[in-house]
């Protein structure tokens, strides 16, 4: 099976960018668990592992360094994929600044989805608990009055989260998928005052993708993704156009093109390679921001990598179900 991606994603209208509140990827589909946790299980074969890293502001000071790691496996399905269980986990980490501020979270989750109607549409649900770090290295801080107390360098917290995800296969040529999710229920203290009125926002994420093969090797790919946190919000749409070459797993191979745009912040060209049970995936930001002018338009690049495990033949339906 393979797959020539093209996606683009154009600005809206005015939103706040998210650029402080939590990390995000331009690659919504490498790391599916950190945008919704209902999506575990929503792949063929036994299991899935990933890993992305993405490099943001080089140009301009310190960058933003983040990565992410995710696995998956399948713990219970029943004849016919009718329902199933399975348990996911993912762990993430940024750091940025001459402080070296960043974040480290890890996240168990354990999903359920559900058969409905003929089989054709698939219902997801999701719980999710985590434990997070923030924290810094206070040794290049620098104060008004060299005297703001400091109770902590570090703060830890647990945090849960839930999603919801749908996907419906219309027709042989046709399938949506749709996903809502809700991080930080909790909304944990992460103060370094020993106060508790700084606390991580409730993170809302919204998530559509949709296929429509008009050949048989050919596929468009609608996306649209949003994040709001506290005062901060997020978009990206746009769609992919993939080339599948050859579908049988044992020599399954896909290449992947396209661009992705996120609201006033940014566009970027996305490269992937699907062959066998591996993607290869790479993206390059250029710049849109009020930073543009400063970053010389030089924004991020990210660079990901996906493994299947028990990755099944797809040659007698014209799309690729998400589950089976």
């Amino acid at each position: 099976m393979a797959c020539v991606s093209i996606a683009f994603h154009f600005p809206l209208s005015t939103f706040h960018l998210l650029h402080a509140q939590d990390i995000h990827f331009s690659f919504l589909d490498l790391d599916p668990l950190l945008f919704n946790p209902a999506y575990s299980g929503f792949f063929d074969g036994q299991g899935r592992f990933g890993a992305v890293y993405r490099n943001q502001w080089a140009s301009v000071t310190i960058p933003f360094q983040t990565i992410s790691v995710s696995g998956e496996l399948s713990l219970m399905r029943s004849k016919r994929n009718k329902n199933g269980l399975s348990a996911g986990l993912w762990v993430s980490a940024d750091r940025a600044g001459d402080l070296d501020y960043g974040s480290t979270s890890a996240s168990a989750i354990l999903s359920y989805f559900q058969a409905v109607g003929n089989g054709d549409n698939l219902v997801s649900v999701a719980a999710e608990f985590g434990v997070g770090q923030v924290g810094f290295d206070p040794q290049n801080i620098v104060l008004p009055d060299g005297t703001e107390p400091f109770t902590r360098e570090k703060a830890l917290y647990p945090t849960l989260g839930a999603g919801i995800a749908w996907f419906c296969q219309q027709t042989e040529s046709l399938y949506t998928k749709v996903g809502f999710s809700i991080r930080n229920i909790n909304e944990p203290d992460i103060s370094y005052l020993g106060m508790s009125d700084t606390r991580l926002s409730r993170k809302w994420n919204l998530y559509a993708r949709g296929e429509w093969r008009w050949l048989p090797q050919w596929g468009f790919q609608p996306v649209i993704g949003f994040q709001h946190q506290k005062s901060f919000s997020e978009l990206v749409y746009g769609a992919d156009v993939k080339w599948y070459l050859n579908e049988r797993a044992n020599n399954y191979f896909a290449l992947s093109a396209g661009l992705l745009g996120r609201h006033g912040d940014a566009l970027s060209v996305n490269l992937a390679v699907d062959w066998r049970a591996w993607t290869f995936a790479f993206s390059y930001d250029a710049n849109l921001s009020t930073l543009a002018e400063a970053s010389h338009t030089l924004g991020a690049f990210e660079i990901g990598v996906i493994y299947r495990i028990g990755k099944k033949d797809n040659t007698k339906r014209a799309l690729p179900c998400p589950i089976i």
